[in-house]
């Protein structure tokens, strides 16, 4: 078994593909599906052979050109020129238009000649092509190809090649000389592998970083940062400029991770602890004393970062339940998602849930995204009494109706599909401006939550944020597991909130 592979496309604004290989990082928001499959009436692909064929044999095939087609020939190919993905570029372009690849026109006489005629055995020797008109997305090409001659020595067939659109104007104009093959072939069509796109209409995570870089870097206690990831991550969101890292841990466990990376950390201050324990006890009182604006976790668990924060006199409590908001860039899902709490309240209460939901709002809002749409998840849309956490979405959301919860529309209980599908809120009958377009999933527990945050990452490569609201400082909280680019957009994520809160 494979795992996924994304692949980022610079000129597309995060655009995905997902296919079987190994896991090479970067992600997304409006998106599409293709599966790429063969004709299941073509069980077998079947060639001629040079003796088969006959001058003025011919086969056509028509396709479609899609902006996928533009965007998958982009990801084959590495071919990013701006006149094909860039719809403000194309406008200045000759064609003010995005147009497709020629090659991408091109390539439909390799599949005649390679599948239908002559098919499998054969060889392409050369290939001549006139371009003659641009493919706009959405014109309708058929590619035909037509024996012109053959050379009984060699088994050399020449083929006029041929592309016309929907109107009947020649696109490309060629021949092809190939090598016939000389035995029958018949082989099982092989089964593509099911290929995924998603494209963002909306690059969240470089929208976030552009603004943050805008403001005063955070001076952050970087909390027992003695991995790679951990160390890396502040190292790379100090350089761009996000924060001014405190180092707090055991110096020559840092130092060591430091060395081993060529990281050079001469020129951020180090608090020297002997665990990790003493650490987070550390970066506490350095928020205490106002010497730093906000902790980020390293190589430590939650519990145990978090356990001389919630300390009542000598931690960094507020009036409110704190709690953990996942920001997240999700493949096939339209917009920054919002999700809480899978990381610090185990069974939060009734009231607990208050304080969760009013925390992510407020995040929601100090980023200037609007009016969030708040969706309190359960197993079923419908209240039961069985299921307690369908009792605390109708309570919570007379709370909201009521004032106790303010700045967004609160909605539950809605079951998953139902909050983040349109379709499947159609589907139930259900009507509501929350229902299958939620801006912050609210879970029943950190069970939940947790299998859900990593159900999205690990299968759907999920890219984001993690931030613990309702402390006297932002505290900065991905999984250990979590990568520098996760890291570094928490930072900016954590400078954004403490500015605007400013």
């Amino acid at each position: 078994m494979g795992y996924w592979r994304r692949i980022w496309l610079p000129f597309l604004t995060y655009s995905d593909l997902f296919i079987k290989g190994r896991d090479n990082t970067v992600s997304p928001l409006y998106s599409w599906n293709m599966s790429f499959t063969i004709d299941s009436a073509k069980q077998f692909i079947t060639n001629k052979t040079y003796d088969e064929i006959k001058i003025g044999d011919a086969a056509s095939l028509t396709r479609t050109l899609t902006r996928q087609d533009i965007q998958l020939f982009a990801i084959v190919t590495g071919d990013m020129n701006p006149a094909h993905l860039d719809e403000e570029y194309a406008k200045t372009d000759v064609f003010h238009q995005i147009v497709g690849h020629g090659m991408w026109t091109g390539s439909m006489f390799s599949a005649l000649l390679g599948m239908y005629l002559p098919g499998p055995g054969t060889i392409y020797l050369s290939q001549t092509l006139k371009f003659l008109k641009p493919v706009r997305i959405g014109e309708t090409i058929t590619a035909s190809v037509k024996v012109m001659s053959k050379d009984d020595k060699h088994h050399h067939i020449t083929f006029e090649t041929l592309c016309v659109n929907e109107r009947g104007e020649h696109v490309i104009e060629g021949e092809a000389l190939v090598l016939a093959p000389l035995e029958k072939i018949s082989w099982k069509a092989s089964p593509l592998p099911e290929i995924q796109m998603n494209a963002s209409t909306h690059n969240f995570e470089g929208w976030l970083l552009g603004k943050a870089r805008q403001e005063k870097p955070l001076k952050v206690a970087v909390v027992h940062p003695v991995d790679l990831h951990s160390l890396t991550g502040a190292v790379e969101a100090a350089r761009m400029g996000l924060i001014t890292p405190v180092l707090v841990g055991p110096e020559k466990k840092i130092r060591k991770v430091a060395e081993d990376a060529h990281l050079a950390i001469e020129n951020y201050e180090l608090i020297p602890t002997p665990h990790s324990h003493a650490a987070a006890a550390a970066a506490v009182e350095l928020a205490l004393q106002g010497k730093v604006e906000a902790l980020m976790k390293g190589k430590l668990p939650t519990d145990e970062l978090m356990a001389p924060v919630i300390v009542r006199e000598k931690g960094l409590r507020t009036g409110r339940r704190m709690s953990h908001v996942f920001v997240l860039n999700v493949p096939r899902y339209p917009k920054p998602l919002f999700l809480t709490d899978a990381a610090i309240n185990i069974r939060p209460t009734l009231m607990e849930k208050k304080d969760i939901i009013q925390n992510a709002i407020d995040l929601f809002r100090a980023l200037e995204l609007g009016t969030p749409k708040v969706a309190i998840l359960s197993a079923v849309e419908t209240v039961n009494e069985k299921l307690p956490s369908t009792l605390d979405a109708t309570a919570l959301c007379k709370m909201a109706e009521r004032g106790q919860i303010s700045g967004g529309m609160v909605d539950g209980p809605l079951a998953f599909d139902n909050a983040i599908s349109r379709e499947a809120a159609a589907i139930k009958g259900l009507t509501s401006p929350v229902a299958g377009d939620a801006d912050i999933l609210v879970v029943p527990d950190i069970e939940s939550g947790n299998m859900l945050y990593k159900e999205l990452r690990y299968f759907s490569g999920a890219q984001g944020a993690g931030l613990v609201m309702g402390a006297k400082v932002p505290i900065i909280l991905t999984s250990r597991a979590g990568d520098t680019e996760n890291r570094v957009i928490s930072c900016a994520l954590a400078l954004l909130y403490a500015r605007m809160r400013e």
